[in-house]
């Protein structure tokens, strides 16, 4: 990471751990298990800064990237304080058979953190 990038995920890091930790909620209360699967916490994504077309001001974007290089998530912290978070799980859903959870989102603005995982119904 440059400096200005670095210097921007510092300020943001504090409330990227309170998102990933209620991701990490929303997965449990679906009922999967700890070594299921792994959500990635904040400071493994790469990031860089992205121009907001709505405002001009730059927004801090990372993304989680497999070893073959397809992404599966994204954090988007907007320079307002808004952001948008999204992590890939892709797998049936543990409890509930005629689902399929796709991925598990927060959104918000500073503190104030909401999450809810996204379910699919099977076909």
């Amino acid at each position: 990471m440059n400096e200005t990038v670095t210097e921007r995920y510092r300020a943001i890091a504090k409330v990227a751990g309170r998102i990933h930790c209620l991701l990490r909620s929303e997965v449990e209360k679906l009922g999967f298990e700890d070594d299921e699967l792994v959500l990635l916490p904040p400071v493994d994504a790469v990031y860089h800064l992205e121009k907001d077309p709505a405002d001009g001001r730059f927004s801090l974007v990372g993304e989680w990237r497999d070893d073959k290089g397809m992404k599966f998530g994204s954090l988007l912290f907007h320079a307002d304080g808004s952001f948008f978070v999204e992590q890939d799980i892709i797998r049936p859903h543990p409890a509930k058979k005629q689902w399929f959870v796709e991925a598990v989102s927060a959104w918000g603005r500073d503190d104030n953190i909401k999450s809810e995982a996204r379910l699919l119904p099977m076909p």
